[in-house]
């Protein structure tokens, strides 16, 4: 299986203390690196910042997309998510632009016991009733989350094909195409919704949710998706009554949403395990999710 692409540009200590120095010095601090992801790197700086940079340019416009849209979607969550203090450009060895954006408090959630999330089950229900109303016709696109579930089709198959998947997951696969799509508004969607991108607080409830690098607008069960990616059947429980609860659109809390909800599960999660070999934090999201994907409830 393959592992994290290859950096196109390396992001160093020493060319993001240069960044931060000449062009926004009122943030200039110690530089940590916390994360060398799939497109960007983070790093820690002094005690209330993080410095995000593209690594790839595919991620370019992904991040330009939470430099626009994060400003307007925060007021409608109940949780902080990370929005840019400030916006870098591109610079000397530095081709393309870059974000200060605050460190927000908490634990990925992926260091949270599965059984113990149903504390925040609630919360993350509640912070997507949040999130999926409208979106402008402007949102950002994304081939790859919020489409028709039977876009994903060919890619999904191929990877079940190519074997190491436990049995089952082709059937559950094909029923879920069989569901009616998505017929209510696009709505905003963080795309992405698996536990390293939620931040829980001392108190076990949901501190954060970060890392809208996929942000675009769609079907509402890609993020439902997190019924079966984040929580085990206890979770999934809390976290759809307390969905259904909220949502207006009467096609968003029908059993259809929640069986592409499952597909997309599906999909997300296969190809995390295709391309974490070399990343067992996130082999292990992959692993729980395809094995939540095949319970009964």
């Amino acid at each position: 299986m393959a592992g994290t692409p290859a950096a196109e540009v390396e992001v160093s200590e020493s060319l993001v203390a240069a960044l931060v120095r000449t062009q926004h010095p009122a943030f200039d601090g110690p530089l940590r690196l916390v994360a060398n992801g799939w497109d960007n790197a983070v790093y820690r700086l002094g005690a209330a910042w993080s410095v995000r940079l593209p690594r790839r340019a595919v991620a370019v416009p992904l991040l330009v997309g939470e430099q626009r849209w994060l400003p307007r979607l925060a007021p409608l969550l109940p949780v902080p998510v990370p929005v840019p203090a400030a916006v870098g450009e591109p610079a000397g060895s530095y081709p393309w632009p870059w974000s200060i954006n605050p460190w927000l408090p908490g634990r990925p959630a992926t260091a949270v016991p599965v059984a113990e999330r149903v504390a925040f089950a609630a919360d993350l229900a509640r912070c997507f009733a949040a999130l999926h109303v409208p979106a402008p016709p402007d949102a950002p696109p994304n081939a790859f989350r919020g489409v028709p579930l039977s876009d994903r089709t060919e890619p999904v198959r191929e990877r079940l094909a190519g074997g190491g998947f436990p049995p089952g997951l082709s059937k559950v696969w094909e029923e879920s195409l069989e569901t009616p799509p998505w017929t209510g508004p696009p709505v905003w969607l963080h795309a992405d919704p698996h536990p390293a991108n939620l931040l829980a607080g001392d108190d076990g409830r949901l501190a954060a949710l970060i890392d809208f690098g996929d942000l675009t607008s769609g079907d509402p069960a890609t993020d439902l998706a997190a019924a079966w990616m984040v929580f085990d059947a206890a979770g999934r429980a809390v976290f759809r009554e307390t969905y259904n609860s909220l949502v207006p659109y009467e096609d968003a809390t029908g059993d259809a949403t929640w069986r592409r909800a499952r597909g997309w599960a599906l999909s997300i999660g296969s190809a995390i395990s295709a391309s974490s070999a070399d990343n067992p934090a996130m082999a292990a999201i992959g692993a729980h999710t395809l094995d939540q994907v095949l319970q009964l409830s």
